[in-house]
Order: C-alpha cells, then structure tokens, then sequence
C-alpha cells in the first residue's frame, strides 16, 4: 500500500532503511505467511456441527437484531470484509461456503466488526473517521517529501512527514479494533454453540496469525516513520 524505497531520499546508502524498515518488512512478510500457514493448517479441520461461513455471520447477526446486515460472496482468496457504509459482509469464496475451522474463524471475525459497529465500539468509529485523511496521507506524503529534498523546501517535507505520520496513527488505532473483532467472534461462536471449547482452538489459531499482521503492519510504518525523521535530522545538520 506504501511505498517506503525511496533510497535515501537523494543520500546515497540508506542505512536506516537497512537497519529500521527492512527488518520490519522481513516480519511483516513472515506474519503474512504464517497467517496463510495456519488458515491451510485448518482448512481441511471441521467441527461437528458443520456451519458454513455464510450460516456463522448469519447466526451472529440475527443473534443481536442484525437483521438488515447482507451478505454476499466476493471474489478472491481471504478478501473478507465488512463495508459499513452500505451494510454487507462480503466473504470470500475460500470462506461463503466452507465450513472448515479456518473459515468459520475469519467469518466470524467479520461479523465481529458489524457488531463493533452495532454496538458503538469507540475506535472503529475513530477508524472510520480517520479512513479518508489516512488515504490522502498515504497518497501524497512521499511526493511532498521527495519534492521537499529536491526544492530544499523544509517546510513541504515536514508537510509530507505529518501525513505519514497518519498512517502510523492509523496503524495504532487498527490493533484493538481487530483484537476487539476476534474477541467478539471467538466468544459468539461459543455462546451460540457453532464450535466447542476444543474445536475453537483452530479457529483461535488463524485469527491469531491474522493479528500479527496488523501489529506488522503498525512495526513497519512505525520504523518508516522513524526513518524519515533520522534523515531529516542528519540533513539539517549538514547545513
């Protein structure tokens, strides 16, 4: 989504890419495979009760009055996610029709964020407010830096690193909505007696490696952060 190679931003060897942001990247590629590891691991696993995807979202739904929430199929291998804005779930179609332990776990972790929503959970709504000025800092942070070194024009690349910075900010504000959704999703399928105390563990598994991504996520644009700021410094004091 981000693009952090610019190569020293006109400096050469980039020793703090080296040392901060690719190590990041390194765990970062390491937490997408071990989410896909353990979603394999329980693809082929199925509790006794055999709830496809679909039926999972549906039951936690109508369980809490949700009755006008959708649901439709989407394309794509773990594509799932909640649009709140026009009040559908849409799961892949690795997860619609599958009722494997792994599918029922990011199932209802989608279902989890609708009652996020549902239930007036604080940060996802601070998420929420905070998904178009984070889409405008993404987009135009690296131009007004590298703008900013070429025109010698300090104050553009300060510009540039405050919309970065809301990346991060963003970033931080991700983990407790998604630990907050697993939560919510491990608990129901319990409550409403989809899997039992044994069988939640695979579930448990895929949403936990999902997890680690997103404090990945928040380790990489945080060490991108702390990069920009260690080059701006070292160029100002070579003035």
């Amino acid at each position: 989504m981000f693009n952090y190679n610019f190569r020293g931003l006109g400096y050469g060897f980039d020793i703090y890419y080296l040392v901060l942001v690719l190590p990041a990247l390194i765990i970062a590629i390491f937490a997408q495979i071990k989410v896909k590891n353990a979603f394999a691991r329980n693809q082929d696993k199925y509790p006794l009760k055999r709830y496809t995807g679909y039926e999972v979202v549906r039951n936690m739904l109508d369980a809490n009055n949700l009755f006008h929430i959708s649901i439709e199929k989407a394309s794509g291998y773990l594509t799932d996610h909640y649009d709140p804005r026009r009040k559908v779930i849409r799961l892949s179609e690795t997860v619609y029709d599958d009722s494997s332990l792994a599918a029922i776990g990011v199932a209802a972790h989608e279902a989890g964020h609708a009652l996020q929503y549902a239930k007036g959970y604080f940060p996802i709504r601070i998420r929420s407010a905070m998904v178009p000025i984070t889409n405008v800092g993404s987009t135009l942070s690296m131009p007004l830096i590298l703008v900013g070194y070429i025109s010698n024009m300090t104050e553009l690349v300060f510009l540039g690193i405050g919309l970065f910075s809301l990346v991060t900010v963003f970033q931080l504000i991700t983990l407790p909505v998604e630990f907050n959704a697993s939560k919510r999703a491990l608990s129901s399928l319990e409550d409403l007696g989809i899997l039992d105390k044994e069988e939640i563990t695979g579930s448990k598994q895929v949403l936990s490696a999902a997890a680690l991504t997103y404090v990945a996520s928040l380790l990489v644009s945080f060490m991108s952060l702390a990069r920009l700021l260690l080059t701006v410094n070292n160029r100002n004091r070579r003035r």
